[in-house]
Parts: C-alpha cells; structure tokens; sequence
C-alpha cells in the first residue's frame, strides 16, 4: 500500500510499505481521510520524542472498516464509517478509574505506540477497541470533516475545564485551526465577544472567516494595551494560549480581567517553557491559570456530534484537501503557514 514515512526531520515522502497485518481482536481500516495537526508538523520539523524513525504519523482519522480479526469483539463491522481518535487510555491507572480519561497517566496514541492514518490502510490494535476513543460517523457526514474531530475534543475538554460561558469576552491568542475552533466552541458556549490575536497576518485572513469580534494583529499592535481598550480598561474574562509562544502566557495575565481564566492550551517549546510570568499579578488578580491538554472519550463524542450539525463550520477550517499522493506538496504548505486546515485522502 501506500503510505506517508517519515524517515528523520524534513525527511518525508508517500513511499509503497508492506499492508498492515490483522490484529487478533482487532480490525483493518482503509482510511478515506486523515487530518494533518500542529503536532503532526512539529514532528516533520523536529522529530518526536515518542516516534522512532522510519515511522507511518497521521492521528486525525476517518476509515471504513474493511476486516475484523480472529476473536473480535467489538460493536463495529464491515462496512462501518468511524471516526478514530488516537488515544488508547490504560484504564488501570486512579484517573481512568475515575473516570477522568484526560488524565490518564498511561495513555498511548496511535501514530506513537502504533503506525498512523497517513496510509491507505491502518491497523487498529484490540487496545484502542477495548480502550480506545472510535465513534460511527452519522450518514451524511463527510468522511474529511469526521477525521478532524479529535482537536475539537481537546479545546472542548479546555473551554469545559475553563467554565466559558454566557457574557464572557473570550480572547484567543493562535489563530491557527485550533484557535478557530475555540472561536467556534465559545460562540456555542454564549461568550459575549471573542477576540482573536496573531503575529501572521495570513493566519489572521484565514481566520476571518469564522467571525471573531475584533483581530489583533501583534506585529503591528500591543496586543495587552489592545485588548485592555476593547474592554474599557477591564481585561479579558478567559484567555486562550492557541499558540507554542512563551510570550503569550505573559501577556495573558497582563490582560485577564480580575477573577479570569486563562486557559494554557499550547505547549512550550522545552528549552523556553518558563516564561517570566507576574505571580503577583496571578495572586492579587485571583487569576486561575488552567493547564488543559487531551480529552474524554465524551469529548470526542460531542465533538463528532457538533461536525455532524454543522455547528462546528468544518467546511471553514479545511481550507484544502489533498490527494495522499500529494502530501509532499501540501505538508510544505502547511508548514510555511499557507494552510488553515488540511486532510489528505487516499
């Protein structure tokens, strides 16, 4: 089959690879889509700690399930569309046992633990059957719009944790695919006014699109003095770091409104992961910062619930699909910031 192998940084291309083999208890999908996210392009860029090269990537996953295997169990068959989440929860650890699965200490992630969607087949393990996160996609919904449902599960588990809701001003500091989907979630969440803030102009234009109240461009405009005039004086009730920036950590608790949230979405880069923050700001302010990272399998499932009503508009956030056979060309897009959002079908 063909697949896209990532044989070191910046080392990448669809190359022919042995089909994937059936797993016992598990099944074969043959992927119809597969998003390509900011993790997925850091490690084009840079590698990942958890991928040993060569290896297939691609997490964001949508496929028809062509095989089961020997002594399968599972309540999907044959013929079934899925939606594939890639974590797979221990469910032993005191958080899954809880029932709190975005914390799970021991999770694993196809496309880490196992090669990805990126392919024109893709194995699912029993693991991901019995402990994984897989919904049937409702009739009618297209197979690219069903694979992007796992980076809405994660900004809905962070504007849940953050308590967005009616009458917040909400600024978002990204506007990337995941700050516009937060856009999106905080509209539904009857945020008052949202705000969205870039240093890329093109990223801003893309942005467009889903309608924010105000765009601030930071390489132009002080992005705290900004926000600070929008709100007359008052600061931000939440603020969303959509962005790996150090920097807007800072500037989110120079900006938050007395009492306000702000919600720390993006990682740091590990070498720049400590920002000089204020704590007297944190402390006299009663700011809560809120770190927020992976979902709940009822995160995923409210979010293949939202694609499929259209009240997440994923028809503005794929900006381009692509062909497998033409991943090269549309990585390197999304890597020099060209793309808002794109799936690749084989």
């Amino acid at each position: 089959m063909k697949a896209v192998v990532v044989r070191a940084p910046m080392a990448f291309d669809v190359e022919e690879v042995p089909a994937p083999e059936m797993p016992a208890g598990g099944l074969l999908l043959d992927v119809k889509a597969c998003g390509l996210c900011g993790s997925d392009l850091r490690t084009l860029r840079s590698g990942h700690r958890k991928v040993t090269f060569p290896y297939v990537i691609g997490h964001e996953i949508c496929g028809v399930v062509a095989e089961t295997g020997p002594g399968y169990t599972g309540p999907w068959q044959v013929g079934d569309l899925l939606s594939m989440g890639p974590l797979v929860y221990c469910g032993r650890c005191d958080f899954c046992l809880e029932g709190q699965f975005e914390l799970c200490e021991n999770y694993r992630e196809i496309a880490q633990a196992w090669p990805g969607g990126l392919a024109e087949q893709m194995a699912v393990p029993p693991e991901a059957i019995r402990l994984g996160v897989i919904e049937r996609v409702p009739a009618g919904v297209d197979p690219g719009s069903a694979a992007i449902a796992e980076p809405i599960s994660s900004c809905l588990n962070a504007q849940e944790r953050g308590k967005v809701g009616l009458g917040d001003t909400v600024v978002i500091i990204g506007s990337g695919p995941i700050g516009c989907i937060h856009i999106a979630l905080a509209r539904l969440h009857g945020a008052d006014r949202v705000i969205i803030a870039d240093i890329n102009a093109e990223r801003l234009r893309l942005a467009a699109s889903f309608e924010p109240d105000a765009a601030i461009d930071v390489s132009k405009t002080d992005l705290v003095s900004e926000v600070r005039r929008l709100t007359s004086g008052k600061g931000a009730d939440v603020i969303v770091t959509a962005t790996p920036a150090p920097a807007a950590v800072v500037q989110a608790v120079e900006m938050a409104r007395k009492g306000g949230r702000i919600l720390l979405f993006g990682g740091l880069p590990k070498d720049d992961s400590k920002p000089p923050v204020d704590m007297n700001i944190v402390h006299y302010n009663a700011l809560a910062l809120i770190g927020t990272t992976t979902f709940a399998p009822r995160h995923y499932r409210l979010a293949v619930k939202l694609v499929a009503s259209n009240r997440i508009p994923v028809d503005k956030l794929i900006t381009h699909r692509f062909p497998l056979a033409e991943f090269k060309q549309g990585a390197m897009m999304a890597l020099e910031g060209k793309v808002l959002k794109a799936v690749f079908q084989p």
